[in-house]
């Protein structure tokens, strides 16, 4: 755990706003080597990143603003939330952001969520890996599993004494019983 404070990214792919093209398209191919996939996969906290790339375009939108439409694909290995054995997966993710010159971030105490929530204020410099590593952390599995891990019962209770299970915590099934032996059904 953390003491609080966000955890340096640890790759960085800056493109400064100023060398774009106000007409035409930055098509990105990115990916990181392997030594910074494991970097990642620490900055993640899980078991392993195989493989991790980020294809897409940064587009401009009329004299200042940028699109960025991109695609995450990354195979990735977690630990099993009962078993803690390694668990194969994969993050695809489609990315879609608006960098706007004219942006103004909400200052009231309380305001409501925008339905377009991809819009931010557009920076110096737009970070391609760090639009990716945002992505990625947000598209892992929260609860991996691994394909028939299941938590069964745990039974605890004073010796002597009848243990509370499951079944017994269900009261309708005793009342449909009743109601059942009411009717005559039982």
């Amino acid at each position: 755990m953390t003491d609080g404070t966000p955890l340096e990214m640890p790759w960085s792919h800056p493109v400064a706003v100023k060398d774009l093209n106000g007409r035409k398209p930055l098509r990105f191919d990115i990916s990181p080597e392997p030594a910074l996939r494991k970097e990642i996969a620490q900055w993640a906290d899980i078991v392993s990143v195989e493989a991790l790339s980020f294809k897409g375009e940064l587009t401009p939108a009329g004299k200042h603003d940028f699109v960025l439409n991109g695609k995450l694909h990354a195979r990735i290995t977690q630990s099993c939330v009962i078993t803690l054995e390694p668990v194969a997966g994969e993050v695809k993710e489609s990315v879609s952001r608006r960098f706007l010159r004219d942006w103004v971030e909400p200052t009231a105490e309380e305001s409501e969520i925008p339905e377009d929530d991809s819009a931010e204020a557009l920076p110096a410099v737009i970070d391609l890996a760090h639009v990716a590593l945002e992505a990625f952390e947000l598209g892992l599995p929260l609860y991996p599993r691994k394909n028939g891990a299941e938590l069964g019962e745990t039974v605890i209770t004073k010796p002597g004494e009848t243990p509370l299970r499951d079944e017994d915590l269900k009261p309708f099934a005793n009342l449909k019983a009743l109601m059942d032996k009411k009717d005559g059904n039982a």
